[in-house]
């Protein structure tokens, strides 16, 4: 007979506003056996607003692989387990990638109890384009390598969305003007908090974004300039449609829709990548 197995819960909680939880989550914290927190300090003052007596227990990037160890045997043991992050959707920006890998590769039950997160506030509150977005999380602090970032993303026509720290709003502005040139985009800060504001400015005129403080959500149009990405992430996509079992049709059909380009041009470069391929 098998043995009874938990399941783990990846439970979303409030990102300012503590009435911003479900009921399905608060049931959930308070039923499962134990809960594990990116910072048990943060997390301890919502389980104290619900009266959450479950037993508490930290679960971050330093400490990551030992707790990955030590919940798949709890699991195993048949407990529930719960793992929260300070604020919004685990994973999402924060640890909990390698546990939920680990656990599929194990085949144990994990599962989402949906709720709040800044990144689909933000874009909701933007104005931008809603659908297609690319979430990007943090850009790294050094300017080099945010430029470095930035290059890569610099024809994607789609909304791109970024966390930025409030300290390094300024200099990540000035890289996105150097890189991006020109575009439109939204500073969505303190989401769902007292002081919760949408700011809306185009990066020829960054010398007017003022000090801001707090949870700040960068929002920035796609390219509006281009119908595409290079030619040659063109050819990338198609092929990846193709070995992932459309025909070459239903792949090029696919990559003009997605990419909002004409079914003919995408075609034509196709058969152009395809002539060149020959001819080597």
């Amino acid at each position: 007979m098998e043995a009874i197995k938990g399941k783990l819960y990846l439970v979303s909680t409030p990102i300012g506003n503590l009435g911003d939880i479900t009921l399905r989550a608060i049931e959930t914290l308070k039923s499962v056996d134990k809960i594990y927190a990116e910072d048990t300090r943060t997390s301890q003052k919502l389980l104290n607003y619900y009266e959450i007596k479950t037993p508490l227990l930290s679960h971050h990037k330093y400490n990551e692989n030992q707790r990955i160890n030590l919940i798949v045997e709890e699991l195993k043991q048949g407990l529930n387990i719960a793992v929260i992050s300070d604020a919004g959707t685990p994973l999402i920006n924060d640890p909990g990638e390698s546990l939920v890998k680990r656990l599929i590769a194990e085949n144990l039950p994990v599962t989402h109890i949906p709720g709040a997160t800044a990144l689909i506030s933000a874009l909701l509150l933007s104005g931008k384009e809603p659908q297609p977005f690319l979430f990007y999380g943090f850009l790294p602090s050094k300017p080099s390598e945010k430029e470095k970032i930035l290059k890569t993303l610099v024809d994607v026509p789609y909304t791109l969305i970024f966390y930025e720290a409030p300290h390094r709003i300024q200099t990540t502005l000035q890289t996105f003007k150097k890189v991006f040139k020109q575009r439109d985009f939204s500073i969505v800060r303190e989401i769902t908090k007292i002081y919760e504001s949408s700011l809306h400015y185009s990066l020829s005129k960054i010398d007017e974004v003022p000090d801001v403080k707090g949870e700040i959500v960068l929002v920035f149009e796609g390219n509006k300039t281009k119908s595409s990405f290079k030619n040659e992430d063109l050819i990338d996509h198609i092929k990846l449609n193709i070995e992932d079992g459309l025909s070459e049709m239903e792949a090029i059909k696919r990559v003009s829709k997605t990419r909002k380009m004409k079914k003919n041009d995408v075609y034509m470069a196709f058969q152009k990548h395809k002539q060149n391929q020959r001819s080597e």
